[in-house]
């Protein structure tokens, strides 16, 4: 991936930082949810149940785009092929902007903003891939 570039290397290594602490987050949120859905629907009877759910109910569909960045992660730090600097720092900007909540605005970040309000393991959570994101590493 890189040859030999410290800026780059960093950059890489909290890249693989966020990934994971954003993999934990989804975990907790995807769990989160299960406990709000059902309240609302019932027990899940399966975790194929639960699956199905995640992949089509449109209760989970506000997740949707923190598994695709997930995925996307995945890619851009498995690549054979040379990754550059800027497109590494793209990657961490675009995780600032998915994990940005808000009272207001689209379903991801008010669905996101209530996760956090509602349970404090997610708050922690949200705050140590934050402090990863933050600019001035």
């Amino acid at each position: 991936m890189s040859a030999s570039n410290p800026s780059l290397d960093f950059t890489l290594q909290r890249l693989r930082l966020v990934r994971q602490g954003i993999l934990r987050l989804h975990k907790a949120l995807l769990e989160s949810e299960r406990v709000v859905y059902e309240q609302f629907y019932g027990r899940i009877q399966s975790s194929t149940e639960f699956f199905q759910l995640v992949i089509n109910h449109d209760w989970f569909s506000w997740l949707r785009p923190i598994s695709q960045f997930i995925v996307q992660m995945d890619t851009f730090l498995s690549s054979k092929e040379p990754v550059t600097l800027t497109e590494a720092n793209q990657l961490l900007e675009e995780a600032r902007m998915l994990l940005d909540p808000s009272e207001e605005g689209p379903s991801l970040k008010t669905r996101y903003y209530r996760a956090i309000q509602r349970d404090p393991a997610i708050a922690l959570m949200h705050a140590e891939v934050s402090k990863l994101l933050v600019n001035d590493v």
